[in-house]
């Protein structure tokens, strides 16, 4: 019999490494801007996939 899992939490718990500071300038912003579209875009692409299905 097959399982179907309708709901998937997932947590984590982010903590900055020691030593480095808080504010680490505006070229980490973008590069953090880039990560996040670089994820919306993969997980687009996956949703796009199981709707061809």
């Amino acid at each position: 019999m097959p399982i179907e899992i309708r709901e998937l939490v997932i947590r984590a718990e982010v903590e900055p490494q020691q030593g480095q500071e808080s504010g680490q300038g505006a070229g980490s912003a973008s590069e953090r801007e880039q990560l996040v579209r670089d994820c919306v875009e993969q997980v687009m692409e996956i949703i796009r996939q199981k709707e061809e299905r």
